[in-house]
């Protein structure tokens, strides 16, 4: 393991719990993956009413990374490692080249803003110099977004590798300060609630780390690899495999007290890359390939099931109060009513989509696989 260019610069990280997985209503932010530590997919923050096209941003590069927001400010990086800013006007504000291969998706925090590089650095980028700050080295691609924890009293950050290591490493100084042995490689972004990290791997193992101890509380054995990450709301997590089987897990004290499979696979050709979407009563996930279904979490009953228009893909869907937010490998972006399943609203952007969608104050952004940002609000 080798340590690049250590500076010591102030950053202050929130702690690790989460918040029980719910963004917090009428933010300019939406500064991590899917919004928040835990990746419940929840926000209580509303999409605007009868939503507009307010302008695109053609970014040029091919890009997987789904968009984060900072004081109205979406970021995003392209493959070849140029990370862009566009305001809300739809203006470029920021630009810093990474000169390297990258299909992660950022983090910020403060004025810092991490992300995983496919050469298997994680770098850490000052938004107000322009400068690289650090570099941690693993050995292997990371492809996912880092997540923020306390770990054993510090602010750090988690991230899984290539490698078959998820790294856990000062946020401040990129120091090491642990890392966690699968049986393959890590994927997807680790899952933060409470004082546990939740992370699925390659090897197909669903494993559970106390944040104060550095110890490993529990894994389990699933059908088959995990791609994505697990959402955890309150004392549940949501996660599926490869094959497309959706699981629920209920937690006590790091513990994995009780395990259900709420959805199975319904075909050989069946897959899955997306994460669920957790609200208090409902689970949503996409299955067989092309439906997005609710499943009530205290009975396991479906409660509706959509036809989407094309492919679903990797996108995960969103729930933003009494809504759903989702996106398709073809282009596609559907409002849907969280309760019935009724399509309320439609959009085709005309590029496929595989990132997830970003949800501030009146705004939401979408970012397609070609690189063009399409900011939607409301109609002033």
């Amino acid at each position: 393991m080798k340590h690049l260019f250590p500076i010591l610069f102030f950053c202050l990280l929130s702690a690790c719990s989460g918040g029980g997985g719910k963004s917090a209503s009428g933010s300019m932010d939406w500064k991590l993956f899917r919004g928040e530590p835990s990746l419940s997919g929840y926000t209580a923050t509303r999409l605007p009413e009868n939503p507009v096209l307010l302008w695109t941003y053609k970014g040029g590069t091919r890009t997987v990374s789904s968009p984060v927001v900072a004081e109205g400010t979406t970021y995003w990086c392209d493959k070849r490692g140029a990370i862009r800013g566009v305001n809300l006007k739809g203006e470029a504000v920021f630009e810093y080249d990474l000169q390297t291969a990258v299909e992660a998706s950022p983090m910020i925090v403060d004025s810092m803003l991490y992300i995983g590089r496919v050469d298997g650095f994680m770098t850490a980028v000052s938004l107000a110099t322009k400068d690289t700050v650090w570099n941690y080295e693993t050995m292997g691609q990371i492809s996912a977004s880092p997540n923020r924890v306390e770990f054993k009293g510090r602010q750090a950050l988690v991230f899984g590798s290539y490698d078959n290591y998820l790294h856990c490493i000062d946020a401040r100084t990129g120091e090491a300060l642990g890392r966690f042995e699968s049986g393959y490689y890590l994927n997807g972004a680790a899952a933060v609630r409470d004082s546990y990290i939740l992370f699925g791997g390659c090897d197909a193992w669903l494993r559970i780390i106390d944040c104060r101890t550095g110890i490993q509380t529990d894994s389990l054995l699933l059908d088959a690899y995990i791609p994505a990450s697990p959402a955890v709301s309150e004392d549940a997590c949501y996660v599926g495999d490869y094959e497309g089987n959706i699981y629920a897990f209920e937690l006590s004290n790091g513990k994995i007290a009780r395990n259900t499979k709420v959805s199975a696979a319904d075909s050989d050709n069946s897959s899955f890359v997306s994460i669920p979407a957790v609200s208090e009563e409902v689970v949503y996930f996409f299955s067989g390939d092309r439906y997005l279904q609710a499943v009530n979490r205290k009975t396991g009953k479906t409660n509706w099931k959509y036809l989407l228009k094309g492919d679903a893909g990797e996108s995960s869907p969103l729930v933003c109060r009494d809504k759903v937010l989702v996106c398709t490998k073809t282009g596609i972006i559907s409002i849907l009513d969280a309760d019935t399943g009724k399509l309320l609203w439609e959009y085709d952007t005309g590029e496929s989509i595989t990132a997830s969608p970003a949800v501030i104050k009146g705004h939401f952004m979408v970012l397609t696989g070609k690189g063009t940002l399409f900011c939607f609000g409301r109609n002033n």
